[in-house]
């Protein structure tokens, strides 16, 4: 999807396509991709230039859910993980390297997201419970929201909406 929708469209040496094998079984694909990740940024300080996160109804970004183990993970990379919720095995990046990347950017539209969004960016600091609250990076998120999901945010928060 993301190589119909995207990466056909601009010129991307296939060298720099790094795609998690889903095909796999969730736990060999986890530790390869985690294995190639760490291949590619060997040299110190090189991480992901740029992460594009979404939000679910429920604070999950990537594939960190509430109260599963993989949102709480400070070693590895990548981890694959069942999630009930949506009946699944789940391969995602962990926060340690989320938050590595030079720029994380959030995007969250729609009225349904709008108290899930204003818990997370206004409400008390839980992020086993609100995984997107376990990505902090060093130079902040960006956080581009439509009008719906912004309409409970304080005004001081909304610049810009």
């Amino acid at each position: 999807m993301t190589r119909e929708a995207l990466l056909d469209r601009v010129q991307v040496p296939a060298s720099n396509v790094h795609r998690i094998h889903g095909e796999d079984p969730p736990a060999a694909a986890a530790a390869a991709y985690e294995e190639d990740l760490r291949r590619v940024f060997s040299t110190p300080g090189a991480c992901f230039d740029l992460v594009l996160l979404g939000m679910g109804d429920n604070g999950h970004t990537a594939s960190l859910f509430p109260g599963l183990a993989a949102v709480q993970e400070r070693e590895r990379w990548v981890v694959a993980e069942y999630v009930a919720e949506v009946s699944m095995w789940r391969v995602t990046l962990t926060p340690p390297v989320i938050n590595a990347a030079g720029d994380v950017v959030f995007l969250v539209s729609g009225a349904g997201k709008a108290s899930m969004l204003h818990r997370v960016l206004e409400g008390a600091s839980e992020p086993v419970a609100l995984p997107a609250q376990a990505i902090v990076p060093r130079g902040g998120a960006t956080w581009l929201v439509d009008r719906a999901a912004a309409r409970e945010l304080r005004s001081s928060t909304r610049v810009g909406a």
